[in-house]
């Protein structure tokens, strides 16, 4: 088998069968992205925080405009009424999604992971806008994450290309598909692909404090029983601690059509981390990888323990930002922020149970990852200042589709000869 032979279909196309997941603010840029769709896979961009992108790579003022609005309210907790306006919201997800789409050569698609919890003060409204934005900007799919999406499907029913976008949900457990599902065909319209995501993934996680009880080859195989008993034939991409080809093969042979990897991809060339803190990922420890509750969504979340996000004092910043509010104009990060005390001087002290998340994101130093982030430095090598080589994307993926060809080829060659 050639490594052009080693695809899978998801609607009428085909794609090599791995996955770069969407890692935001921009950690998963369109540069990463439209480098996959290049090399005949699918990269994803995030549309996390997709305003602020806009005023940064097309000069908008979203930000500004927003911060101006809500003056006055600043010094207010919580925040009702305080929220995104849906029409900029869709402006900013279409050019952004257009812009990248303009770009894309090669076989390969180009996805965006959209975030249910990122509620921005009307969690419906602002939620449809990104969903109508991305489609109109000529996006390949859509990765439905970060909650049920209970909701998600019927916000864009009558959207001209609602049966044309690929649609994939992000779940943690067979039951989370179930309900899914159930909402799905309320929409008359199921998934195009199941990412199950396991919990040594990086980032936010679908599991709670107990998510070391949990395996990822058990919730693939859960998942596969309950499609195959129910008669249905949806693609299932096993996610979260897959770190070489071997381990891609691996959920191959188990039934799986590909793979969606991510912390590999940080310390690429095209990812959008600085490089201080790739160096960081790269001479990163395990025991330095810790899961805590310090994001306001209230999610369990993987990082490593020198994330600057984790001892500071910053103010809300929700006139500016807010994409956390609630429709109550709510964030969790308001009572521990309010509830956090003052030095001998009278300075703030650092909030250390949960973190300012729009800040932190915009700033990169929330250095989330997957629990294999220790083991990167073992994929590269070292330069003569202590420093580490950053592969550039094709050579990560290189590894891991050549060294699953290459498995897939020599278990042919032993069945034959055995």
């Amino acid at each position: 088998m050639k490594l052009s032979d080693f695809s899978f279909k998801l609607g009428q196309r085909e794609f090599l069968p791995l996955l770069q997941g969407g890692m935001g603010v921009n950690i998963s840029t369109a540069a990463l992205a439209l480098e996959m769709a290049r090399l005949g896979a699918i990269g994803h961009i995030s549309d996390a925080l997709s305003p602020y992108l806009s005023d940064r790579m097309f000069k908008t003022t979203y930000h500004k405009d927003k911060s101006i609005q809500f003056k006055d309210r600043v010094d207010d907790f919580p925040k009702p009424g305080v929220k995104w306006d849906e029409a900029k919201v869709y402006e900013a997800s279409k050019n952004y999604c257009r812009d990248t789409m303009s770009k894309v050569k090669g076989s390969g698609g180009v996805f965006i992971n959209v975030m249910e919890k990122l509620g921005m003060g009307a969690p419906a409204e602002t939620l449809r806008a990104r969903l109508q934005g991305a489609m109109d900007g000529g996006i390949d799919g859509i990765t439905l994450s970060a909650g049920l999406h209970t909701g998600s499907l019927q916000l864009v029913t009558d959207h001209p290309r609602f049966r044309d976008v690929l649609f994939g949900i992000i779940v943690s457990s067979a039951r989370a598909l179930k309900i899914f599902l159930r909402s799905a065909q309320r929409a008359e319209r199921l998934p195009d692909y199941i990412i199950v995501e396991g919990p040594l993934a990086g980032g936010h996680l679908g599991f709670g404090m107990d998510w070391h009880k949990f395996d990822l080859r058990t919730i693939v195989q859960d998942v596969l029983h309950f499609l195959k008993e129910n008669g249905l034939k949806i693609p299932v991409i096993p996610a979260g601690g897959i770190f070489t080809g071997a381990d891609a093969v691996s959920y191959l042979q188990q039934g799986a059509e590909a793979v969606q990897v991510a912390t590999r991809f940080t310390i690429s060339r095209e990812c959008g981390l600085p490089e201080a803190t790739k160096q960081i990922y790269l001479k990163s420890r395990e025991e330095d990888v810790v899961v805590n509750l310090i994001s306001p969504t209230g999610y369990p979340m993987r990082m490593l323990v020198s994330s600057p996000s984790m001892r500071s004092n910053i103010k809300p910043q929700c006139e500016p930002l807010g994409y956390i509010l609630d429709a109550e104009g709510k964030c969790q990060y308001h009572d521990a922020y309010a509830q956090t005390g003052f030095d001998s001087n009278g300075k703030k002290l650092p909030v250390t149970n949960k973190m300012c998340i729009c800040h932190h994101f915009m700033k990169y130093d929330c250095y989330t990852c997957g629990h294999n982030v220790f083991k990167l430095k073992d994929t590269t090598t070292t330069q003569a200042d202590g420093s580490y080589v950053l592969p550039s994307a094709e050579q990560v993926a290189t590894d891991y589709l050549h060294t699953a060809c290459e498995l897939h080829n020599l278990e042919e060659a032993l069945a034959a000869v055995a």
